[in-house]
């Protein structure tokens, strides 16, 4: 199903696992109730059948410090921040991040993630950002930001300060090029982009399931013209070294090193 055709109130409802608590009861209706979606009680019934007993083409599951997508007849998908959680680690004992060391990250940082996917950047940048900063992490597939919103609230890493970073991320659901044009000029420090790679290289067991929900659509100069507008430091691309994109879209490629995937910069307050 194409994301466009997607709606939400329609093609998603909300339930939980077949002996939830009364807490996890109230998380699921609460979700449900804020997002305008039909809230289903499990009862005795699979994931399956609730859904073809509510024409639902998609589940999206409260658990106890959990939430699961599932979309009957492929693979389920849980949040977990992935890659993000080591990097996360290793920002907390003062080591460097690229992603963070292109885009100058610093403590105070409000920064725009425009393609949060599954959060793990979101994460990094706001662990960069601080306390203090603020990162909105915007989502254009709803099944992908549901899962995200619910996960983010709720996940548990273990290490507080990696949660309180998760708690602070701002999750939106909105397309970038409509978020980018409503905000003022130079009114972000950082925004960043990792659209989901058309030739895709070998799909994790998190990103594989994603890709059937993401947007596949490439990003638009006007989408990289209006983030230069708005961003006072740097503007950033997430793609594979290889890619055709970086030309495209203007962006100086990050080099080092020999990994599949690298990252472009426009340095914004260095051209002003």
């Amino acid at each position: 199903m194409p994301v466009s055709s997607y709606n939400p109130i329609q093609d998603m409802i909300v339930t939980t696992g077949d002996t939830p608590s009364p807490a996890v009861i109230a998380r699921a209706e609460e979700f449900a109730y804020t997002h305008k979606l039909k809230y289903a009680p499990r009862g005795r019934l699979s994931i399956a059948r609730l859904a073809e007993v509510h024409e639902a083409v998609d589940v999206l599951v409260i658990l106890h410090e959990a939430v699961r997508l599932i979309r009957p007849g492929r693979t389920p998908m849980s949040f977990h921040p992935s890659m993000g959680l080591i990097r996360a680690k290793r920002v907390l004992k003062q080591e460097s991040d690229p992603l963070l060391t292109i885009g100058r990250v610093a403590p105070g940082d409000q920064i725009l993630d425009c393609t949060a996917g599954m959060g793990s950047d979101a994460l990094v940048l706001s662990m960069g950002a601080g306390r203090t900063g603020q990162v909105t992490a915007l989502e254009s597939s709803f099944p992908v930001y549901a899962l995200l919103r619910e996960g983010m609230s709720e996940y548990q890493s273990g290490v507080p300060e990696i949660d309180e970073a998760l708690r602070r991320i701002d999750v939106r659901h909105t397309g970038h090029l409509e978020w980018l044009s409503q905000l003022e000029d130079r009114s972000v420090d950082v925004v960043y982009f990792d659209p989901m790679f058309r030739d895709p290289l070998l799909d994790s067991d998190s990103i594989g399931p994603l890709r059937s929900y993401a947007n596949p659509d490439p990003l638009s100069e006007v989408s990289i013209q209006q983030a230069c507008r708005v961003a006072r430091k740097t503007v950033i691309l997430k793609e594979k070294r290889s890619s055709a994109e970086f030309r495209r879209l203007g962006f100086e490629v990050e080099t080092r090193g020999q990994k599949k995937t690298v990252y472009g910069v426009i340095n914004i307050d260095s051209a002003t």
